[in-house]
């Protein structure tokens, strides 16, 4: 099933959410499946569960969707339950992110290269290990989703004032997406 994908400015989106037990989360398989099906459907490579509405520490990440380009991401589907960011790594890098809670608005975004993670995967065995690269941006763009930030918490206070207006519009409903979406209207 095809989630509506909540839009900037709902207060889900900026709230801390919520450790669960993955062992008694009610239809935890059905939420995962249908979070993958409204990734998909999105476009997307990740998607946080504030992202559909619900302020639990879990989210998604689809990298196979890059790896017609990127071959080392072929099969990467991975659920991320519980997860905590251990270590980061002192080199940085800048990339232009979105997001799709945010449609429409791209900006550079500065991250650790490297993470040292540990979260509960889809068949609730605890991880630990060390992402790099795109993977480890993907993860820390969605872990600040879990902790109620967006991607435009990291940008200067020049490139905020830029977007301001598009950002109040967003929270009025004044947006396109492909997707279905639940916005303040």
């Amino acid at each position: 099933m095809i989630l509506p994908m909540y839009i900037f400015g709902q207060p889900v989106l900026r709230k801390v959410a919520e450790a669960i037990d993955p062992a008694t989360y009610p239809n935890l398989q059905e939420l995962i499946t249908n979070m993958f099906e409204t990734l998909k459907r999105s476009e997307g490579v990740g998607l946080a569960a504030p992202q559909v509405g619900l302020p639990i520490r879990m989210f998604i990440i689809d990298l196979d969707v890059i790896s017609e380009d990127e071959p080392a991401y072929k099969g990467y589907l991975h659920t991320f339950i519980n997860p905590e960011i251990l270590e980061e790594s002192e080199e940085t890098s800048s990339m232009e992110e979105g997001c799709l809670s945010i449609p429409g608005i791209h900006e550079s975004v500065k991250r650790p290269e490297e993470v040292l993670v540990k979260y509960i995967d889809e068949n609730l065995q605890q991880q630990e290990r060390w992402l790099t690269g795109f993977e480890a941006r993907v993860f820390q763009h969605e872990f600040d989703h879990l902790d109620g930030k967006m991607f435009v918490d990291h940008l200067s206070a020049f490139r905020k004032q830029l977007i301001k207006s598009k950002l109040i519009a967003m929270t009025k409903g004044k947006f396109s997406a492909s997707y279905k979406c639940k916005a303040n209207r």
